[in-house]
């Protein structure tokens, strides 16, 4: 199975990715998205996990803007 990747989010009122969408049309709670990523069935983004217990995505750095989170279209 070829890996996905994320292609458009859904954010609460105050502007937090809440949900992800998939390149295969999946959308994912942000909790399973970061399932999805440990293990390695996304592509583009990571896991990181702050020494204060706070777990979030983000983009792999490649110097684009076009694929970054915040940016990607709202569904």
């Amino acid at each position: 199975m070829d890996k996905e990747h994320f292609t458009g989010v859904r954010k609460n009122e105050n502007g937090k990715i809440q949900m992800f969408q998939t390149s295969s049309g999946r959308e994912l709670s942000y909790e399973d998205a970061i399932k999805e990523v440990d293990d390695e069935m996304i592509e583009g983004v990571s896991v990181v996990r702050e020494e204060d217990g706070e777990t979030y995505i983000r983009s792999n750095p490649d110097n684009r803007r076009d694929n970054n989170l915040d940016g990607l279209p709202i569904f």
